[in-house]
């Protein structure tokens, strides 16, 4: 995506730069903020460097989440 083209608030895209999926939750000066689909810290990401997420990885990202979630103590 370009700077011009950055992807909606909500909208679930991969980072390039990281690997990882996350939900888009606005913008820090040049940079798009994203946040874990369970939550979490969020993290600055070059909009050039992402992608919207695809079904099968939104998919496996909240499977990743769900299983994280399971192994943590009560």
């Amino acid at each position: 995506m370009t700077d011009g083209d950055s992807p909606a608030v909500g909208t679930a895209v991969v980072d390039g730069g990281s690997g990882r999926v996350g939900i888009v939750t606005g913008r820090q000066g040049p940079l798009v903020r994203l946040r874990p689909l369970g939550g979490g810290r969020e993290w600055d990401a070059d909009p050039a460097r992402m992608r919207p997420a695809g079904r099968d990885e939104l998919l496996s990202a909240q499977l990743a989440e769900v299983n994280a979630r399971s192994r943590k103590p009560l």
